[in-house]
């Protein structure tokens, strides 16, 4: 369980005064353009520090950590900004995720090829990034994201820009990721069928402010949720 206690930034406050308990293996973070989304991932992250609040993961204080430890901790996450590195292979841009985290090389090596196996990305392995499409450049991105042991994942619109078809083989390799993993996982994005069939519970912010939190289906039949989110 994640809980956040009231987020705040000086005069800027992307986050007002949120309090919020999150659980499920995984979680949908919805609202329009600017409602704080990205502000949530970024201060679970570390990287960016309120002025008062709380950051709790399983009872452990995040807020103690830097975001190194973070990730050391097993906290990971994509980035709307592609992060793939076209010098290094498939195989290295998912191995360096694991610089952070002490491993013994076989161990590491098993680790790398597991999460490439979960993601269809073997075949690819020693490719090197700049050839891969579109889709497996973002599979990649969801593939440096579960390597080893995480705890946590955050995705913010790892589902963007892809087409039906790939949207449909991102969706069941998502569906296996809670149990494959063992992590919890948060999940951005604007494709409101996506978040209904993966996520057993959804959180809507709107200007900084948690509108709705429960069960998705009853979330997204909210009158509140479909005025500010949904534009009905």
């Amino acid at each position: 369980m994640v809980r956040l206690d009231h987020r705040q930034f000086g005069g800027v406050r992307p986050l007002n005064d949120l309090t919020l308990q999150m659980s499920g293996r995984i979680v949908g973070i919805v609202g329009p353009n600017g409602a704080g989304k990205t502000t949530l991932l970024n201060v679970l992250s570390g990287f960016v520090t309120p002025i008062a609040g709380r950051v709790e993961v399983g009872g452990t204080d995040l807020m103690s950590m830097n975001p190194f430890e973070r990730a050391r901790w097993g906290l990971r996450r994509t980035f709307q900004t592609e992060q793939v590195v076209d010098s290094l292979s498939v195989f290295e841009n998912v191995d360096v995720m694991l610089d952070s985290v002490p491993m013994a090389s076989h161990a590491r090596r098993e680790a790398v090829e597991r999460a490439l196996q979960i993601t269809g990305l073997s075949a690819l392995a020693h490719q090197p990034a700049s050839r891969a499409n579109a889709y497996q450049r973002r599979m990649i991105e969801i593939t440096r994201a579960i390597v080893g042991s995480p705890r946590l994942i955050m995705m913010d619109e790892p589902a963007a820009g892809l087409s039906e078809v790939e949207t449909k083989q991102f969706q069941a390799i998502m569906a296996t990721l809670p149990a494959r993993t063992g992590a919890t996982i948060f999940m951005i994005d604007h494709d409101v069928e996506l978040i209904a069939s993966l996520c057993e519970r959804t959180a809507v912010l709107d200007f900084g402010q948690l509108i709705a939190y429960g069960t998705t289906r009853e979330v997204l039949d909210d009158d509140r949720v479909r005025a500010a989110y949904l534009g009905v």
